[in-house]
């Protein structure tokens, strides 16, 4: 996506008004919400202010359309990572999940187009799909492996799950367990790689 505009050129300043309207001072228009995913989507880069203040909303206003497409039954966010995403507010770990989640989507956008090809390959009957099967089944696995590390404790869902408790985290181990995260997202890449060789 991000090949579709030149990185270099500035972001176009988006305003939001005090009537909560948005304006795209690029265009001198008026915009929703919907033309803003719009421009995620083409890959235009935007910076959302408040119009009277300057300030930068641009992330409130990202999360505003995601709740939107969310709520016209787009679900892409499962109830179970949106649970242990909102537990980790406040947790001494919270500050390593934003990279985490960078470098995870990261991986997947480059091999975005791959696995295009192996979801068309489903449609048309390709046996490929198993193999995308299997690996989506195991970035999951891989996915929850590490919120159970940056989430110790399970609380009131300690029983739903049959899977082994993971022991407290200490601070001193959090090289090691970042260690093991890298590790992780570095075997999910390679799985990525040879996919897209197979293809």
């Amino acid at each position: 996506m991000a090949d579709k505009h030149d990185t270099d050129a500035a972001p176009i300043i988006i305003k939001k008004y005090a009537n909560r309207r948005l304006y795209n001072t690029e265009k001198s228009s008026y915009v929703t919400l919907s033309h803003l995913a719009g421009m995620v989507r083409d890959g235009s880069d935007f910076v959302v202010t408040d119009a009277k203040s300057g300030e930068d909303i641009t992330r409130s206003v990202l999360t505003q359309i995601i709740f939107e497409e969310e709520s016209k039954g787009h679900n892409m966010l499962p109830t179970k990572f949106l649970r242990q995403v909102i537990s980790l507010y406040g947790d001494s770990f919270q500050g390593f999940v934003p990279g985490y989640l960078d470098a995870s989507m990261e991986a997947f956008t480059k091999n975005q187009g791959a696995i295009r090809e192996k979801m068309q390959g489903a449609i048309s009957g390709n046996p490929a799909v198993v193999g995308f099967e299997t690996l989506a089944k195991q970035n999951m696995e891989w996915f929850d492996n590490a919120m159970r590390m940056f989430t110790p404790t399970s609380g009131s869902d300690a029983g739903a799950d049959s899977a082994p408790k993971a022991e407290p985290v200490k601070q001193d181990t959090s090289d090691v367990e970042l260690g093991d995260l890298k590790a992780q997202l570095a075997q999910m890449q390679e799985q990525l790689s040879k996919l897209v060789d197979k293809s």
